[in-house]
């Protein structure tokens, strides 16, 4: 099948996420993808240009070597505001291109403005339109004056795409809320590799960074939110008493906290305590999760983290790792009790908790019960659901 993939995030910097992993395997199966993605990156780059040029990518893989796809990213007017005025036009004209070009069997959504104009469009040819929700898309629109525009075309959008596809129930129910059909849902949970999560890896990436074989290492990965709770984490370890002195915090990622971070490593002289790392290649990733003892998912309890399952918990968990998190509704309705994840109330609590469990000594034992809990989740098998539910929707469409 051809497949058309529209959002409003740049898919060559940002992820890997679902996307990623699921359209590249898709393509490797000899399925046709394309994508149309938006630089929402551009105000940290150092190109200070005002118009961009229309580009095109072609055979761009983060996850599987032989899965590339083609990217195509429509110009942008780089001034705020007239960034989303201008992808309104542009969008529009690069999905009406592919459409007339491409003929896609089908049109993958997983953005907002772009996703409202495909779904116009795609009705138009008879194509069905599925909306693929990992996020409560409105609440990520960083002007919050413009979130209730967002949430009204994102409502509009469940209501009228063919099929809409959560990440867990608790985004599902979200999706019915937003006026989704209850019956044109469905829940695709992510996948996990469990052959690329090598114990092996573990000594190597500790020498590397100058971590002893009695430190204690906590891990995070990801965009480095403000929300994320990081920072107070951080705060604690530099608090610790001299008797907890070999607990430690590996940090791979980047974002908003990056810099305070670094200030506070060098207040409070825990340069060889918080280690921060950029961003590295997909593959060497699992070798990092490898070198934790516990991963940590510490984010306040706000409306953006309210209901979703962030992919790094299945990396985690299939990397044998017991993680501790604050107690989201969305991720205790996916892995509740007994399976591996630990809750706390609040982010400062993570140092705590990580030494409470270190002592007990149940971290290897929550480890191998998070890894039986994923275990069922292979992306082989999420990519046969998806592809299923691709073609029931273009036979649909026919029918």
């Amino acid at each position: 099948m051809k497949i058309l993939v529209v959002q409003e995030s740049d898919w060559i910097e940002k992820g890997p996420h679902q996307s990623h992993h699921l359209m590249e395997r898709l393509s490797k199966r000899g399925h046709e993808v394309r994508v149309i993605d938006y630089e929402i990156l551009w105000r940290e780059h150092e190109n200070k240009e005002i118009v961009s040029k229309r580009e095109v990518f072609r055979n761009v893989h983060k996850v599987i070597d032989d899965g590339g796809i083609t990217v195509i990213r429509p110009f942008i007017i780089k001034l705020p505001v007239l960034d989303y005025l201008s992808l309104v036009y542009t969008h529009r004209k690069e999905i009406k291109r592919q459409i007339e070009e491409f003929k896609p069997d089908v049109i993958v959504g997983f953005g907002i403005l772009n996703a409202s104009i495909a779904i116009r469009l795609a009705k138009k040819k008879n194509i069905p339109f599925v909306y693929y929700i990992i996020d409560e898309l409105h609440k990520l629109v960083p002007q919050k004056y413009f979130q209730w525009l967002a949430k009204y075309i994102e409502s509009k959008n469940m209501k009228n795409a063919d099929k809409v596809i959560s990440i867990n129930e608790g985004l599902r129910e979200y999706t019915v809320q937003m006026g989704a059909e209850r019956e044109k849902t469905e829940v695709i949970r992510a996948g996990v590799e469990l052959e690329r999560f090598n114990p092996a890896d573990r000594d190597t990436i500790r020498r590397k960074h100058g971590i002893n074989d009695e430190d204690v290492v906590l891990f995070f990965m990801g965009w480095l939110y403000s929300f994320s709770g990081l920072k107070e984490v951080a705060m604690e370890l530099a608090r610790a008493s001299e008797k907890h002195r070999n607990i430690k915090l590996l940090i791979l990622g980047k974002g908003d906290l990056w810099d305070t971070l670094q200030d506070i490593k060098k207040e409070f002289g825990l340069d060889s305590r918080i280690i921060t790392v950029g961003w590295k290649p997909y593959e060497e990733v699992p070798k990092y999760i490898m070198a934790s003892d516990i991963c940590l998912l510490p984010a306040y309890k706000n409306e953006v983290m309210k209901n979703i399952v962030p992919i790094k918990m299945y990396e985690y968990m299939a990397a044998g790792k017991p993680v501790i998190a604050t107690r989201l509704p969305g991720i205790m309705k996916e892995f509740g009790e007994g399976n591996g994840v630990v809750y706390i109330d609040r982010p400062e609590d993570a140092v705590t908790k990580a030494v409470e469990l270190w002592e007990s000594g149940k971290v290897e034992e929550l480890g191998s019960k998070a890894r039986a809990f994923v275990e069922r989740y292979s992306w082989d098998k999420i990519t046969d659901e998806f592809e299923k539910i691709l073609q029931q929707a273009i036979d649909n469409k026919k029918r």
